[in-house]
């Protein structure tokens, strides 16, 4: 029987899977993590959270994916098409939305027994998640001055000096 050889037998796994073995251990981790959380969830209230699951797919698809398309579009209409300017306003405002969209209950005072397990108000989330989306901006907009500081620098380190 024929002993493999490292270089050979990772190239022939490669060429055979399509990406390294570290990725497919990583992906069955990942699988594996999920199905242990799956079973975990669905020891409950099976319905419930079956109800839940398909009702949130179609929330997604039948509102919020074209309110978030077209807002898109209108951003990309504003800056440009070939713009490299909509993602600092993509990423920010799908964390916002993503804070939003867990926080919810806390934010729009639907919660109830909140405070009485943790002693803060619920008059603070909204605050707060405002607070935190004006941040998540911010940087976004000081992210972009850096980027475009070093473009500008960059085109004046390629102009020949002028000589008098």
């Amino acid at each position: 029987m024929r002993k493999a050889n490292g270089p050979r037998s990772a190239a022939v796994f490669r060429r055979w899977y399509g990406e390294g073995p570290l990725h497919l251990l990583l992906l069955a981790a990942t699988f594996a993590l999920a199905g242990y959380a799956g079973v975990r969830l669905l020891e409950g209230d099976t319905f419930g959270v079956a109800v839940w699951f398909v009702g949130s797919a179609l929330v997604h698809d039948l509102v919020l994916l074209p309110v978030y398309a077209t807002a898109d579009r209108a951003v990309r209409a504003v800056l440009g098409p070939g713009s490299g300017l909509v993602n600092f306003v993509r990423v920010p405002a799908f964390l916002s939305g993503l804070l939003l969209l867990m926080w919810f209950p806390l934010i729009s005072r639907h919660a109830t027994h909140y405070k009485p397990a943790s002693g803060l108000s619920p008059d603070v989330f909204l605050g707060n998640w405002l607070l935190i989306t004006a941040a998540l901006f911010a940087v976004s907009a000081f992210w972009l001055g850096v980027r475009t500081l070093r473009v500008r620098r960059r085109a004046m380190k390629g102009r020949p000096s002028a000589t008098h």
